[in-house]
């Protein structure tokens, strides 16, 4: 996202823009690539709830979020675009709330991958993740990207 410190996040996570819905998909190379038709879109202020959810020395992945939407919302899956830019509305709302901070930090990209996108960056989410006790590693010799090592071992079970 671009201009951050001009936009007022807090006011984009409340914005429904016509959502929750689900939109029947007609793409055959979509359908067989996320296993049916049936897509749910979810407003920006449920992904924050559910950020909300993860605890100290957990973490959670973008995806394991969408997939806990989708099942939860009698869908296929859930929209990919739209839960990365929610995800990144809900990190940048929580920094500009002085109380009822959302753990953004915690939840990752796929395979475990810390987020660019969140504020301060890499940097940022390393220094948090680290202070919880998770163990950062580089991967990559040109296009270099953070992981939490052995994410999958603190997973944290939304349906738990």
């Amino acid at each position: 996202m671009a201009n951050e410190d001009k936009k007022d996040f807090n006011k984009m996570l409340y914005e429904d823009k016509g959502m929750p819905k689900i939109q029947i998909v007609t793409d055959e190379a979509t359908i067989k690539r996320y296993g049916g038709e049936r897509m749910y879109f979810a407003p920006p202020v449920t992904y924050d709830e559910v950020m909300k959810k993860i605890p100290c020395g957990k973490v959670i992945t973008v995806g394991t979020i969408r997939d806990y939407l989708a099942k939860k919302n009698d869908a296929d899956f859930t929209d990919p675009i739209t839960a990365g830019i929610f995800v990144s509305i809900a990190a940048w709302a929580s920094c500009q709330r002085s109380e009822n901070e959302t753990p953004y930090w915690r939840t990752l990209k796929a395979r475990g991958e810390l987020n660019p996108k969140y504020p301060g960056g890499i940097e940022a989410q390393k220094e948090r993740l680290e202070a919880e006790g998770h163990t950062i590693v580089q991967r990559g010799r040109k296009n270099i990207k953070y992981y939490v090592q052995d994410y999958e071992n603190v997973l944290f079970d939304l349906e738990g």
